[in-house]
């Protein structure tokens, strides 16, 4: 790089090429003052949560559709006292839409020991049919069950 001369014509000087950074710090911690003594002047918004008594739950029986270890499908509602009642497999889709009403959700209690491929293809009947409440019915206690792995 070639030196830049001064108008005397003595001595050589170089150009730095550098940013200056010290003016950029301290506009930064002029501005770091400022929010640290401007953040306790400002008030935080206030949402109103509603309680729990407020709200009104309104919880639909579901229909059970029960599938067994041997292939057996029986439907029930899950209300005290009701009983399953075996239907054939193929009638599966017409028995539920039959007890069905719009705001009654589906789910599906399947033996630990039914292949999932029988379970998800309940499920792919049941949702082509157009019923969308449709879920799973599992054991929530976290006990271990005496259920062997599915074959795959």
């Amino acid at each position: 790089m070639p030196s830049v001369r001064s108008s005397s014509g003595r001595g050589g000087r170089r150009l730095k090429n550098e940013i200056n950074v010290v003016p950029y710090i301290d506009v930064m911690l002029v501005l770091l003052v400022i929010f640290m003594v401007t953040a306790p002047l400002i008030t935080p918004g206030m949402i109103e949560l509603p309680s729990v008594g407020q709200a009104s739950e309104v919880k639909a029986v579901p229909l059970e559709v029960q599938i067994s270890e041997d292939g057996k499908v029986a439907v029930r509602m899950r209300e005290a006292g009701s009983q399953p009642q075996d239907i054939a497999r193929e009638s599966l889709v017409q028995e539920v839409q039959a007890r069905l009403t719009p705001e009654t959700p589906v789910v599906i209690a399947a033996d630990g020991r039914v292949p999932y491929e029988q379970v998800v293809k309940a499920m792919d009947e049941l949702r082509a049919s157009g019923i969308t409440r449709l879920g799973l019915l599992v054991d929530q206690s976290g006990a271990p069950t005496n259920a062997t792995p599915a074959r795959r």
